[in-house]
């Protein structure tokens, strides 16, 4: 591929009211395989945001007005002009973000479903009609949209993170501004392009990219006509940005950090754990929200379990995203690298054993390989933190009670994994798991049909499913006469 001819294809300027712009400065996107730069884009500043919302503003009610069906049809198109340029958008992903190029068709795969998905509830946003108990009037409940919304996306998932928060906006007839993580403003930034292409209106969409998101993100809270922030990112951020958008009293939706226990009964078919266990550890190269972070499994069937899992991580081969040959890419940048190793050389001082990778190999580019650490004790960091990288920590237990309460034992409460061939017992701990989502049997758990969210520290809202797009809706009571 002509990676030159499909950067010189990208928008590097701020994506404003349907249109790009310079900014007055710029700052690099690096590929994390060799900490090369890939582009300079625009670094959107507070007037830049209030520019953005000025166009928000200046087409919401007439976004809000265009029938539910055609906002439908527009996202629909969205989605086929998406996957019609899925290659290219993939190979951007991995350029600017580092995880294998399989990963990152899988990515456009996942992230475009959503506009087919909401371009479908569109026009299935429903109310009430009833007549009032007392037999004073009749009661009617409507549902419109909240207004102007401000978006701000990671950088581990740049289009999906983005596309799951747009989609049902502009399926309720929001507008949108959406702040992509300075790492990864590439993809975004096509996909403004690409929604621009397949007749998105101009202004119901504005990308601002920047390295100083404090000014621009205050800007828009601080203003009385944004209405909602929606943030996908760590918990100490999404708690400050709670804190910020409470003097407006913004509607909020926060999808923070995880702690994902993978819990393997005795009861388990091992193989069928192993192949879970793989899937819900290294999508993504672990830098997922969802990833497995800690491993329970069951003392009668830790050994063969191991053995078996080890066995599989030793063969994932380290690589450039885009080399054919490489099965797990780079972290994002040597900072990840860092937390990494240390919280590995944390459970190795408690007493953890390294069974698979370990060490950072060097050189060039942020890698760091495919990891396994067996008898980790309970009072390890790397069982409490959230590792996002490759690293899998198993722990054994013995019964059921103790197995669901090691689960718990954290402020997180995003997704879970549970293996057993009991479904009385799968019920039975999915119901006891503190987790706003459980994969029973499977270890791939996120589907633009099913509510995405956590619940504790994990944040608060639901993306996706007929859920996530009450999220942008607000509904009105309007009391009739008899």
């Amino acid at each position: 591929m002509d990676t030159s001819a499909l950067l010189a294809s990208v928008p590097t300027g701020l994506w404003i009211g349907g249109e790009e712009r310079a900014g007055k400065s710029t700052f690099n996107v690096l590929d994390p395989s060799d900490d090369e730069v890939l582009t300079s884009v625009a670094d959107a500043t507070a007037d830049d945001a209030r520019d953005a919302l000025d166009a928000a503003c200046a087409v919401q009610a007439e976004w809000a007005a265009t029938p539910p069906r055609k906002r439908g049809e527009i996202l629909r198109s969205v989605f086929e002009t998406i996957t019609a340029r899925a290659d290219d958008i993939a190979a951007l992903m991995t350029l600017e973000m580092g995880k294998v190029v399989a990963e990152s068709k899988g990515e456009v795969t996942y992230g475009a479903e959503f506009f087919r998905w909401f371009a479908e509830e569109a026009v299935r946003i429903d109310g009430r009609f009833t007549p009032s108990p007392a037999g004073t009037g009749r009661i009617l409940v409507t549902k419109q949209p909240v207004g102007p919304c401000y978006a701000i996306t990671p950088w581990n998932f740049p289009l999906a993170m983005g596309t799951r928060k747009m989609g049902p906006a502009f399926a309720a007839g929001c507008t949108m501004i959406v702040k992509p993580a300075q790492e990864t403003p590439l993809t975004m930034l096509l996909l403004a392009k690409l929604m621009a292409e397949a007749g998105l209106p101009k202004g119901v969409l504005s990308v601002l990219p920047t390295s100083n998101p404090g000014p621009v993100t205050e800007a828009l809270i601080n203003d009385g006509r944004l209405r909602k922030l929606t943030f996908t990112g760590s918990t100490g951020v999404g708690k400050a940005l709670v804190k910020q958008s409470a003097d407006k009293l913004l509607r909020t939706s926060m999808e923070l950090g995880g702690n994902a226990p993978f819990i393997v009964f005795d009861d388990a078919d091992v193989d069928a754990a192993v192949d879970g266990a793989i899937l819900a550890k290294m999508r993504n190269g672990g830098e997922a929200c969802t990833a497995a972070n800690r491993f329970h499994v069951a003392n009668a069937v830790r050994e063969e379990f191991t053995e078996k899992f080890v066995k599989r991580m030793s063969e994932f081969t380290l690589g450039k995203g885009l080399d054919e040959k490489s099965t797990l890419g780079p972290l994002i940048n040597a900072k990840q690298v860092a937390t990494v190793t240390e919280l590995v050389s944390d459970a190795v001082s408690r007493g953890a054993t390294v069974a698979v990778g370990g060490v950072a190999p060097g050189g060039p580019g942020n890698f760091y390989p495919a990891t396994v650490l067996t008898d980790v004790p309970a009072d390890a960091r790397i069982l409490k933190e959230e590792v996002f990288g490759p690293v899998a920590p198993i722990a054994g237990f013995d019964t059921e009670d103790e197995g669901i309460a090691a689960a718990n034992d954290t402020e997180y409460g995003l997704a879970a994994y549970v293996y057993t061939q009991s479904l009385d017992r799968a019920l039975r701990v999915a119901e006891g798991i503190e987790s706003g989502m459980v994969g029973v049997n499977r270890g791939v758990i996120s589907d633009a049909a099913a509510p995405f969210g956590g619940i504790k520290e994990s944040g608060f809202g639901r993306e996706g499913g007929t859920e996530g797009i009450e999220e942008y809706l607000d509904t009105k009571y309007i009391a009739l006469t008899k």
